[in-house]
C-alpha cells in the first residue's frame, strides 16, 4: 500500500538526532490531526500512576487505536509532540525511548517538550501527532 509521508533526512544537520528533520505529504493526502493521546484506561482512570515510561506506552497504544479508527496506523504519522509533565531529562529521555521504538525505523520528526502540568489527575505524558494517507 503506497504511503502519503515522505521522511527527509537533512546531511547539512547533526545525525545525532533520533527522528527525521522533515517529512512531507502530497496535496491528494488526506491529512488526520490527533487530539494528543493520553495515559488513559478504558474507565477514564490514568494508566500507570508516577511511570513515565508506563504512560508514554499507554499513551502510544490509544494513538494507535485513535489512528486506527481514522484508518491510519503509526507509518502514516508525519510528526509528533511528547509532552512529559517533568522537572527531570531523565523523564523526558525515558517518555522518548517509548515514543521512538514504538515508531521504530518510521523516525518522524518529532518535539519534546518537558511541561509544568497536563490535564488529568497524575498524568505525565501526552502524544499529539499529525498524520497523513492516501485514500484509494
Amino acid at each position: 500500500m503506497p504511503r502519503a509521508v515522505t521522511l527527509i533526512r537533512s546531511a547539512s544537520l547533526s545525525d545525532v538526532a533520533e527522528y527525521a528533520y522533515a517529512a512531507t505529504a502530497p496535496a491528494e493526502s488526506r491529512l488526520i490531526f490527533l487530539a494528543g493521546a493520553c495515559p488513559l484506561n478504558e474507565d477514564g482512570s490514568t494508566a500507570a500512576p508516577g511511570d513515565v515510561a508506563g504512560q508514554a506506552a499507554r499513551a502510544v497504544e490509544n494513538m494507535r487505536t485513535a489512528l486506527a479508527d481514522s484508518g491510519a496506523s503509526l507509518r502514516d504519522v508525519i510528526s509528533t509532540r511528547v509532552l512529559v509533565a517533568c522537572h527531570r531529562r531523565e523523564d523526558l529521555v525515558t517518555a522518548w525511548e517509548v515514543v521512538r521504538d514504538a515508531f521504530g525505523d518510521h523516525d518522524v520528526p518529532s518535539t519534546l517538550m518537558g511541561v509544568t502540568v497536563l490535564g488529568y489527575d497524575g498524568q505525565l505524558v501526552e502524544i499529539e501527532a499529525v498524520a497523513a494517507v492516501l485514500d484509494s
